[in-house]
């Protein structure tokens, strides 16, 4: 039989020495006697996949709304493939793998409906209605998990352990610019920093394979994308007898291996030159440990850019966006006109929170579908309320 002592000496034994130690986190808000069997991060992440705000995701838009397709990705199945190639890249380096899953399990439970034309959407009435600092979905996330989520009758929230809180306060990538925080200045742990590149490698990869699927883009037009060609020739014997459709969407899974397999690369050259020691060290160094190669950094922003112009903006996605933003700016008005059609619980915590931000918690908590059915409550005048 394993207990938690014995996973934790495990962690201080095999784990490289700066990595984040169970044994060392800096805690919980709320004083909890530790688990016989679980380690504290062990424990983050059982909590945060029992949580309400995580089984919303499953019906929250990643880039395609949800009713466009069953196969298409939605933020639930984005979060599993950044938690898989987190990991991935966490044992290969040798780190606290039950951290890294925890924080990439969390990174997007801020996340409204519709993607980030909800986000984009919410922060402009926030600014509107007098709050400055709009809304940004990685401080809504801390928000949830420390305050909105409300599973224990001690405290409210799930009462994370600081490093999981610090990295969904801290999570960075090129579409993510988180707001500042109650968390010092410093790096997060590199658990934490291999989340962000998670997250970037594998929004690259899918969301580019979701076009494909939808027919947004064309097979031949990728094979004037550097990385593509990269990929083409790294992996050429995998490759023989496909049809170009084959071919293309093969590689497009396979930008996950070549991405993953620089990033481990690259930063485990990054961490031995920096000649860190422990954990502190990574908090203290001048930037970020975890990336990739200067060689590849332009090939991916290559394929960003491609994807903006080609997918995030075509006229299919941008009419959905469009749409989307309405259902969330007419929702607000309404509520913010006449309180009294917020639900009984929201309007409690309105007394408490204020009426705008207690608005745009609800709205944020809401799955596509919802925000759709509370539309039609709302303005159709035959639709049951």
């Amino acid at each position: 039989m394993l207990t938690r002592e014995d996973f934790q000496q495990r962690e201080r034994r095999e784990l490289a020495p700066y990595a984040a130690k169970a044994a060392e986190s800096r805690g919980r808000v709320h004083p909890e006697p530790e688990h016989r069997y679980r380690t504290p991060y062990q424990r983050d992440r059982d909590r945060v996949v029992h949580c309400q705000a995580f089984r919303r995701l499953e019906y929250k838009t990643q880039v395609f709304l949800t009713h466009e397709g069953d196969h298409f990705r939605t933020r639930l199945t984005h979060t599993m493939e950044v938690a898989q190639i987190a990991r991935t890249l966490a044992r290969a380096l040798n780190l606290n793998e039950d951290l890294t899953e925890a924080i990439a399990l969390a990174h997007d439970l801020g996340h409204g409906p519709f993607g980030h034309s909800g986000e984009e959407a919410l922060s402009e009435l926030m600014r509107a209605a007098g709050h400055p600092e709009g809304f940004e979905h990685n401080r809504h996330g801390l928000r949830i998990v420390d305050h909105l989520e409300h599973p224990y009758p001690q405290f409210r929230g799930l009462n994370l352990t600081y490093e999981v809180r610090e990295g969904i306060a801290k999570h960075a990538t090129s579409y993510d610019h988180p707001a500042p925080s109650e968390f010092a200045d410093g790096n997060p742990p590199l658990e934490a920093q291999l989340v962000e590149l998670a997250d970037s490698i594998a929004y690259n990869s899918h969301d580019l394979d979701d076009a494909l699927s939808m027919e947004i883009v064309a097979a031949e037009e990728l094979q004037n994308l550097e990385i593509f060609r990269q990929a083409a020739a790294d992996f050429a014997r995998s490759l023989q007898d496909l049809s170009l459709g084959q071919r293309i969407r093969r590689i497009a899974k396979l930008l996950i291996d070549l991405m993953a397999g620089d990033a481990i690369s690259t930063s485990e050259a990054a961490v031995r030159q920096a000649a860190v020691a422990s954990i502190e060290d990574v908090r203290a160094a001048p930037g970020r440990l975890i990336g990739l190669s200067d060689a590849l950094q332009p090939k991916v922003r290559e394929l960003q850019g491609f994807l903006y112009d080609r997918v995030y903006r075509h006229y299919r996605v941008a009419r959905m966006m469009t749409k989307a933003k309405r259902f969330i700016r007419q929702i607000f008005e309404a509520y913010l006109a006449n309180r009294d059609q917020l639900p009984p619980k929201y309007r409690a915590q309105a007394d408490r929170d204020g009426l705008e931000i207690t608005i745009c918690d609800y709205i944020a908590g809401m799955t596509d579908r919802f925000a759709q059915d509370e539309y039609q409550r709302l303005y159709e005048p035959f639709e049951r309320v």
